[in-house]
């Protein structure tokens, strides 16, 4: 059975543990600070200098690999792990790159380095020059990556980029597309939100602390869009969106290859066959399923058609995916940490589901969103202080009434109502229909 502990006797016990504690450094300061005594005695990586790795690039003629790894992190664990260990299957591709592995985003330059920054492990191939040969990393479950990369997937896109390399200059204008727009600040650390951190980590104090980790990049996107009362953008509300969102479903062990076309979808309407290799999307030349998202990701929300170039049987042929208006509200936002700052703005900290089994009270059709939880502290307490309980089911927000999923009340309300706004609400709590009111909030 449960005891509560009393304040005082917390205290105290901190008390007697506070030497102990102020020797050992926490779990997470320690995997950071052996990190880098493991990788830079080995010696085959370049540890956290990029300018290192891109002036040896430029010396020997070499493409470079980039390891983006958010340590304290748990997700790709085993993934990481293999790599940097080398992996015996990678080993002979890594030592035609140099190879740089970088673990924090102080400093980071943000116009070359643009991802999915709800991802903890994320891998660049690039050219000396800054090109970019194509990206790696994917995940679209937040403790789980098997299904969308494996150490086999990240070989056939090493061969790829090598390819690429062995082309370049003559592929250069095939590569532009590459890089997106301009970020909003050209470092993490310039967002007003990351404002107290460094361009580099601080080994000398508090490790963990320093870091800027990559979902605080997407958290401070949103919190600039959010602060100057602008509408979040459909790219910052459903980023990257994974390809399977559309009907494309990739085997993890290959080049952009079709294990499976989802029927009904995008992409069976489309006219892509299962065995499908894409080998260009929208012209841009494709090396994991990363490079399939980035090319969805600057695809306009209201619809666009892309031309791919596949191999099929053997064989070239042209594929034009039609995406309808609309089309990247099909992805599943749920997962990403960046979903709770969105929770935090639209439902004061309510995390949202949608039932089956429609409860007592609750209409049998239109909306049905239950609150799975309420938060509990700071700014993610709002729907709690403002009455709302978890077991909560929503049936009308601001008026609407069809929202399905979480993910469609999210972006009606940030593209709707700005920070200090009200929206009214109408529950169903024990059978019996309230209204209730919520803020709306940075």
């Amino acid at each position: 059975m449960f005891r509560p502990i009393s304040a005082l006797a917390i205290v105290f016990a901190l008390a007697l543990q506070a030497p102990v504690l102020a020797q050992q450094p926490t779990p997470r300061e320690k995997k950071v600070r052996d990190d880098k005594v493991k990788v830079e005695a080995d010696g085959f990586w370049i540890y956290n200098n990029l300018p290192k790795a891109f002036e040896e690039a430029k010396k020997d003629a070499k493409p470079i690999v980039v390891v983006l790894r958010c340590l304290p992190c748990e997700e790709c664990v085993k993934l990481d792990d293999n790599l940097v260990d080398k992996d015996p299957t990678l080993r002979p591709l890594l030592e035609k790159f140099v190879r740089v592995r970088v673990v924090s985003t102080n400093g980071l330059d943000l116009s070359t380095f643009q991802y999915d920054y709800d991802q903890s492990f994320a891998v660049f191939l690039l050219n000396a020059d800054g090109t970019v040969y194509g990206r790696f990393g994917t995940r679209s479950h937040r403790t789980n990556w098997v299904g969308d990369v494996s150490l086999d997937g990240l070989a056939k896109a090493l061969e790829g980029a090598l390819a690429l390399h062995a082309e370049f200059p003559k592929n250069k204008d095939s590569l532009t597309a590459k890089r997106g727009p301009a970020p909003l600040f050209p470092a993490p650390e310039k967002f007003p939100l990351l404002g107290k951190y460094g361009p580099e980590i601080d080994y000398k104090g508090n490790v963990v602390q320093s870091c800027i980790h990559c979902h605080q990049i997407g958290d401070a996107i949103k919190d600039t869009y959010r602060k100057k009362k602008e509408p979040l953008p459909e790219e910052v509300l459903f980023p990257y969106p994974h390809p399977k969102s559309q009907g494309l479903i990739l085997d993890p062990k290959e080049r952009a290859t079709l294990l499976k076309v989802e029927k009904d979808s995008p992409a069976e309407k489309s006219g892509f066959k299962p065995g499908d290799q894409i080998k260009s999307l929208n012209g841009q030349p494709l090396l994991s399923i990363a490079d399939v998202q980035w090319v969805l990701h600057h695809t306009s929300a209201a619809g666009a058609t892309l031309k791919a170039e596949v191999v099929r049987d053997g064989k070239p042929a042209t594929v034009s995916l039609a995406l309808p208006k609309g089309w990247r509200e099909r992805d599943d936002i749920s997962w990403r940490v960046g979903t709770w700052p969105l929770r935090r703005m639209a439902t004061g900290g309510m995390v949202l589901e949608s039932i089956a089994e429609r409860p007592a009270g609750v209409p049998k059709d239109g909306m049905a969103l239950r609150a799975k939880s309420v938060g509990q502290f700071g700014a993610h307490a709002a729907a709690k202080n403002a009455g709302f309980q978890a077991g909560d089911v929503i049936i009308k927000f601001d008026g609407q009434t069809d929202f399905t999923r979480e993910a469609d009340l999210l972006a009606y309300a940030l593209r709707s109502r700005k920070a200090g706004e009200k929206v009214s609400v109408t529950i169903v709590r024990g059978g019996k229909t309230m209204e209730m009111t919520l803020p709306m909030q940075e």
